[in-house]
Order: structure tokens, then C-alpha cells, then sequence
């Protein structure tokens, strides 16, 4: 279970931030950017969120 957590409230770096606003423009799901940036879907949703994006749902 510890390895789950292992990157805890870490800070987005600039890579990780183009690569969310990038993938978020081709309207990839938030499941698959969560997985692309090794982050859990509620980071993912709170830094879109932050950064005025918008990300698709899955249907």
C-alpha cells in the first residue's frame, strides 16, 4: 500500500504541466492523463481545474 502513496503532494514540474495541458487538448480521459503522469485523477482534476482546463469525460 505504501508504494501507492510514494509520490504523495509532490510538486507538478513544468514537463508534467505541458504534458497535462497537451494531452488534456487532444481530450484524452481523466483515467488516461492520471496514468500518462503517474498521478492520481484527483491531482490530475485539481491542476486542470487550476490551470482553466478542461478534460473530457469518459461516456
Amino acid at each position: 500500500m505504501k508504494d501507492r502513496f510514494e509520490r504523495h503532494k509532490q510538486p507538478w514540474t513544468a514537463a508534467e504541466i505541458d504534458k497535462l495541458h497537451t494531452l488534456a487538448k487532444k481530450g484524452m480521459a481523466l483515467k488516461a492523463i492520471a496514468k500518462a503522469l503517474t498521478r492520481s485523477e484527483e491531482s490530475v482534476k485539481i491542476r486542470a481545474k487550476t490551470d482553466g482546463l478542461s478534460i473530457a469525460k469518459l461516456h
